[in-house]
C-alpha cells in the first residue's frame, strides 16, 4: 500500500501522478502534503496526471475540486491531465463538472497551459504593481 504520494518540484510547478485507488486517509495526507509544498515551494501551478485511472467515484472527482479549489487559494492554478473517456464520462454521469479545474490531454499540453496562464497571471500582477506604485509617486 502507498504511504503517500509523490509531488515532484518542477520549476515554479508542482506535478503529481495519481496511479493507486485513493482512499480517504490517501486523499487527506495527498491534500496536507500539496498545501504545504505548494506554500514551500510558493508553486505558482499543479499538474495532476489521472491517467492511470482507469474508473473513479465521487469521492475522487470530490478530492480533485476540493485540491484545486485549496490551491487556488494559495494562489497555485491547478489541471488535471490525462483524462480517460471513460472517467469522463463517469465523472458527468456522476454530476462532477470539477468546476474551475482546467484539463488537458497530457502533461506536455497541461505544462504548456501553466505556462501560458501562469504567465499571464505573472504579468497582470506586475502590471498593477506597476499602476499602485505609479499611483502612489503621483500623489506625492
Amino acid at each position: 500500500m502507498v504511504d503517500r504520494i509523490p509531488i515532484l518540484k518542477m520549476g515554479k510547478y508542482l506535478l503529481l501522478t495519481i496511479q493507486v485507488d485513493m482512499h480517504d486517509q490517501l486523499a487527506l495526507d495527498l491534500q496536507e502534503d500539496l498545501t504545504q509544498q505548494i506554500v514551500r515551494h510558493n508553486a505558482k501551478g499543479v499538474l495532476i496526471d489521472i491517467s492511470s485511472l482507469e474508473i473513479v467515484d465521487s469521492f475522487i472527482g470530490r478530492m480533485l475540486s476540493h485540491i484545486a479549489n485549496v490551491s487556488r487559494i494559495l494562489d497555485a492554478r491547478v489541471i488535471v491531465v490525462g483524462m480517460q473517456p471513460a472517467v469522463a464520462i463517469t465523472l458527468v454521469e456522476l454530476g462532477l463538472s470539477l468546476e474551475g479545474i482546467a484539463t488537458a490531454l497530457n502533461v506536455e499540453k497541461g505544462m504548456r497551459w501553466l505556462e501560458n496562464n501562469v504567465t499571464e497571471d505573472l504579468v497582470q500582477e506586475f502590471e498593477s504593481d506597476e499602476d499602485r506604485d505609479a499611483a502612489a509617486q503621483a500623489g506625492d
